[in-house]
């Protein structure tokens, strides 16, 4: 097979009720294993979606079903190993983002090896969006693919709609199970497999047909009397402790800060709750994180050893951002909001773009492997790159930015979703993201223009001498 290119995500989701405005939030960093990997927005619809699937990974065919739904998605830039379309939103307000690489161990490949020509990252996205009306049917859809053809890989895949969100986790090469998250919750999602305790009774969960028969028949389960899928099909590991464990910390530290919980540790609840209803600004906040305010802070005053200790969150092998919003508060026509950033979190900003669109922005959308200013994955890179060569010069220029532009994209957005209530067609939405647009990149291209300026000034090829 073709090597892995993507992997190392982490995923933030929030129910309705636990949510400022009433929506339901998925978000997940589409991390990869290198630094620079390009994407781009992009709206697939019905005629340029595909009727005979091929992988280029994996080499499997998969005839698709009739009728697919439009949809957004953020495939790569360069098609040498697929599409990768990460994430996105269709024509009836459902969500999808695929996928938190995530863990499994030795007992479950044992029963149920992974399967070389299956499906994984590379084709789930296009496999199960255009094709489902409810996060429900996306859990089902998929579950039944993965009985079919099997995959090559561990995988934790989340769907929204309007009403429910449900996380699914993959279980060896053909078995998987999904919980439905409560809607005053939220989740903290790394590497690792996550989900832990569950009821194969509740209505609130699926999974394969036999998967707790074999947890049965094979003796899976170490607990005396709790059904902890984490235990049974997960990992406990040391890189656990440094990897993954710790981006839970921190998110459940933030969103949750009077909970006392260990850095390290392995049993970090699944199912969290938050001390206060949590905005877009808040899980972008974490997506971009590095342990600000603790000793881990990759940018602080700790140790060399406190400061490289764990993996942040917000990397440089941050490809994109996405936060997919489904709205209760406004028209259908305008629910799905695709918040979208390219390139690593510490100086980048979402946007929220409108799903019902049958295009995308130029800058945006026109991103490929050269170097290109005028493409906003290459702008956000370039700017993330100097941002960290002295993060401290130049963190105050990234709050302003971040402030005044999240600022402005909400200006747009309340006068776009005032103009629809008020009778406006839907057309004005494709205006509405080149709007946002244009102000995205405007505003990123002046942020690296002033730290440019002002960093010119404190380079260290420099002498004074009244000249």
């Amino acid at each position: 097979m073709t090597k892995r290119i993507k992997g190392s995500c982490t995923t933030i989701l929030v129910g309705k009720k636990a949510s400022l405005d009433g929506s339901t939030i998925i978000s997940r960093n589409d991390d990869g294993h290198e630094a620079l990997d390009p994407e781009k927005f992009v709206v697939v619809n019905p005629a340029d979606q595909p009727t005979d699937y091929q992988a280029v990974i994996s080499g499997v065919n998969i005839k698709l079903p009739d009728n697919p739904l439009r949809y957004t998605s953020i495939p790569n830039s360069i098609l040498t190993n697929g599409i990768w379309p990460a994430a996105g939103i269709n024509s009836d307000n459902v969500a999808m983002s695929a996928t938190e690489t995530i863990t499994t161990n030795a007992r479950v490949l044992g029963i149920d090896p992974y399967v070389a020509g299956g499906i994984g990252e590379e084709d789930l996205v296009t496999l199960v969006l255009p094709y489902i009306h409810s996060a429900r049917e996306g859990v089902e859809r998929l579950g039944q693919l993965l009985a079919e053809f099997g995959t090559y890989e561990p995988n934790g895949i989340a769907f929204s709609d309007n009403n429910e969100i449900w996380w699914l986790e993959t279980i060896g090469g053909h078995h998987w199970a999904a919980k439905r998250i409560p809607d005053d919750a939220y989740v903290v999602a790394p590497n690792r497999m996550n989900i832990d305790d569950f009821d194969f009774a509740a209505d609130d969960t699926m999974a394969s047909a036999d998967l707790a028969d074999l947890i049965e028949t094979y003796h899976l389960n170490p607990d005396f009397d709790r059904i902890n899928l984490r235990h049974i099909f997960g990992s406990a590991t040391d890189k656990d402790t440094v990897y993954n464990n710790p981006r839970a910390w921190f998110g459940q530290k933030y969103f949750t800060p009077d909970v006392d919980q260990d850095p390290q540790g392995q049993d970090l609840p699944f199912i969290c709750h938050a001390n206060r209803k949590i905005s877009i600004e808040d899980v972008k906040y974490v997506l971009s994180s590095h342990y600000q305010n603790t000793q881990y802070d990759v940018y602080g005053d700790g140790t060399e050893s406190d400061k490289t200790k764990f993996r942040p969150i917000g990397i440089n092998r941050n490809h994109d951002v996405h936060i997919l919003q489904i709205r209760n508060d406004v028209p259908a026509s305008i629910a799905g909001i695709h918040w979208l950033a390219f390139g690593a979190n510490t100086f980048n900003t979402v946007v929220p773009f409108y799903a019902n669109v049958d295009d995308t922005p130029a800058a945006y959308k026109d991103a490929d492997g050269t170097f290109n200013l005028n493409h906003m994955y290459w702008l956000s890179c370039t700017t993330a790159l100097l941002g960290d060569t002295d993060f401290d010069l130049y963190e105050d220029f990234r709050n302003t930015f971040a402030l005044e532009a999240m600022g402005a994209y909400r200006k747009i957005q309340n006068d776009t979703d005032a103009a629809i209530k008020n009778g406006a067609d839907v057309s004005i939405l494709k205006s509405a993201n080149e709007q946002l647009s244009n102000e995205s990149f405007t505003r990123q291209t002046k942020l690296l223009g002033d730290m440019v300026t002002f960093g010119s000034e404190h380079m260290k090829l420099r002498y004074n001498l009244n000249d």
